[in-house]
Parts: structure tokens; C-alpha cells; sequence
């Protein structure tokens, strides 16, 4: 069983390399005051899921000090 787990891992691996090797064009973000600034995609994607990750992760976090908290 461990090594079907190795092996779905594996192809998940790949298909993010081949989706990240197919998205390396520039993209631009508009930023406020004529700000802009551009990246390939694929960093943008990286960036964006990166940032609504830690943002859960802090979410859940709070709440699992509120818990405990009251547990106390």
C-alpha cells in the first residue's frame, strides 16, 4: 500500500511540473497607482495559493487558541 501512495505522489508531482513548465509566460498585476508588476503565471499561481493557505492557516490557528483557551 506504501508504495501505491509513493507512486500517486509521483504522477501528482509530475503533473504540477508539466503544468507549471506549460504556464511560464509573463503575466502582469496592476497594482494601485499605476504600479504594475510582472512575473510568469505560474509564480503567480505559487504566490496567491501560498498567501490563501497561510491565511487559513492563521484562521484555523486563532481558533484553535480560542478552544484551548477555553478549555483552560
Amino acid at each position: 500500500m506504501r508504495y501505491v501512495g509513493w507512486f500517486l505522489k509521483g504522477i501528482a508531482f509530475l503533473l504540477l511540473v508539466g503544468f507549471a513548465l506549460k504556464n511560464t509566460a509573463p503575466a502582469t498585476v496592476r497594482l494601485y497607482l499605476g504600479q504594475e508588476w510582472q512575473a510568469p503565471l505560474v509564480f503567480l499561481l505559487l504566490v496567491a495559493f501560498a498567501l490563501g493557505a497561510a491565511a487559513g492557516y492563521a484562521a484555523g490557528w486563532v481558533q484553535i487558541q480560542r478552544l484551548r483557551q477555553s478549555l483552560r
